[in-house]
């Protein structure tokens, strides 16, 4: 799976100091990131419905691709509401926004628990990081990723670490020098090592690693 490229806010002094201090003092090789790549873009989605259906136009696509369809969804009438989305056929959904055909399908899936209750977001915010993620991978077509990044970038969760992200992958092993990408179990064993902070770690995983590839930062919304 890919990583994200939400919108970023202005910087990265939205992080607490607290997490800061505790997460360069655990892992030293955070603290030099933003003295090579430039100061962290602080990144966030929208709450409910349209920032959980911007996470699935990324998913298992590059930032550039989802972009572009994030562009042409958000364009239809309606299409970042649950009714509204639900009124677009695959005509639309899949030869206009550019969706594929089950990306269309969990749009759809994903309204319809809104609709239904099955995912209330209110009582999302009141729960702990585990139950949230299992609130919506019950819904089918969001899976761990989904979840994950959705709960970093939209709801502000501070210790979501997206173990299952190639990017972050790879970001850890050049940044840590190992000798292969790891794992997502492995990734996962390594973050928690960063706990509370492991939201801090990812973003700053994730520039390191756009630094290091040369890749734009990605603005969209």
């Amino acid at each position: 799976m890919r990583t994200v490229a939400p919108s970023p806010s202005s910087a990265s002094a939205c992080a607490l100091p607290s997490d800061r201090a505790a997460l360069f003092k655990r892992e030293p090789r955070f603290a030099g990131i933003e003295e090579r790549a430039g100061p962290l873009p602080w990144r966030t989605r929208p709450r409910g419905f349209a920032g959980i259906l911007r996470t699935i136009c990324g998913q298992q696509i590059s930032n550039q691709a989802a972009g572009a369809i994030w562009r042409r969804l958000s364009a239809l009438p309606g299409a970042l509401t649950p009714e509204g989305v639900l009124l677009h056929d695959d005509a639309t959904l899949c030869g206009v926004a550019g969706l594929s055909r089950p990306k269309a399908a969990h749009a759809r899936t994903l309204a319809a628990a809104c609709l239904d209750g099955t995912l209330d977001f209110t009582r999302l915010a009141t729960l702990p990081d585990g139950e949230a993620i299992a609130m919506l991978t019950t819904v089918r077509g969001l899976g761990p990723w989904t979840a994950e990044v959705h709960l970093l970038f939209a709801e502000s969760r501070r210790d979501i670490f997206p173990s299952g992200d190639i990017a972050l992958a790879n970001s850890a092993r050049h940044l840590f020098t190992l000798n292969a990408r790891p794992a997502p179990r492995t990734l996962a064993v390594m973050a928690a090592e960063w706990s509370p902070a492991r939201s801090l770690a990812a973003r700053l995983l994730w520039h390191h690693w756009r630094h290091q590839t040369g890749r734009p930062l990605i603005e969209d919304p």
